[in-house]
């Protein structure tokens, strides 16, 4: 249960208020003339994304200051703590940089341990995505849920990271290209975004951190889909960033039975 702050507010109004500060100041970066610096992995970081972040944290330790942070771009602090947020300040910083308007803005809060919320932001699609364990979910404060649908062979379904995927599980991608009725690839977290809202049925995602599928998970769950690693374990800080999101339980078996082992 989302419960009221000490200010009457609940997490949800506080993460929707955050969520278009992001918004905001990410618009005003993108298309801009940005410099860029590459981490130890050669990802790229901008300023949107150490700007969005800092206005995030900013935010979280005037509201929360005693809850714990983990974020993209300036580390983790008290992640033992029985409340943590979650930041991906822009989720698709090469999207991002190449002017697609596909990036996103991620925010999850975990309690004891467990994504109880979680909010997956469009800044340039002007589209917000809130999910609350239990209370269900919301685009732009109307309600949405997953897709019926129960077999692959039915299935419009992606495949994110398959660059990846193939290099690692060339076996499992080849399987992959054979299975569902429309497959799509992608990176970033539009694609759960889009199981969230019904339009696509399941994604399978491949090499990824806690900050990208942590809030991901809270809007699936709660727009009634599964979410999972690759061995059908829930997800949490020590997953190893191999996700399956699906609608129904059964699609999600199909998919499992293809990624469990690997």
């Amino acid at each position: 249960m989302v419960r009221s702050t000490t200010d009457g507010k609940t997490h949800a109004e506080h993460a929707t208020q955050i969520a278009a500060l992001a918004a905001d100041a990410a618009r005003g970066y993108f298309r801009g003339r940005l410099g860029v610096e590459f981490k130890t992995d050669e990802s790229p970081v901008t300023q949107a994304d150490k700007g969005v972040e800092t206005i995030v944290r900013a935010y979280l330790a005037e509201h929360f200051p005693e809850d714990g942070i983990f974020g993209e771009e300036q580390g983790a602090e008290g992640l033992n703590r029985d409340h943590v947020w979650i930041i991906d300040p822009i989720d698709g910083t090469r999207s991002f940089l190449s002017g697609h308007p596909l990036f996103g803005f991620l925010l999850g809060l975990l309690v004891k341990g467990e994504p109880l919320l979680g909010v997956i932001g469009m800044p340039a699609l002007n589209e917000c995505l809130l999910g609350i364990k239990g209370q269900g979910a919301m685009l732009n404060g109307q309600s949405v849920s997953v897709s019926g649908t129960e077999s692959l062979s039915h299935a419009v379904f992606f495949v994110n990271e398959g660059d990846k995927i193939y290099r690692d599980h060339p076996d499992l991608f080849r399987d992959l290209m054979h299975s569902g009725q429309t497959r799509r690839f992608a990176y970033d977290c539009y694609p759960h975004a889009l199981v969230a809202m019904g339009h696509v049925d399941a994604v399978i995602d491949y090499d990824l951190q806690p900050y990208d599928f942590l809030p991901v998970a809270a809007v699936i769950e709660a727009a009634g889909g599964v979410i999972t690693d690759w061995n059908g374990n829930p997800l949490n800080l020590n997953s190893d960033g191999r996700v399956i999101s699906a609608a129904t339980p059964a699609l999600h078996a199909e998919l499992l039975a293809m990624t469990l082992g690997r």
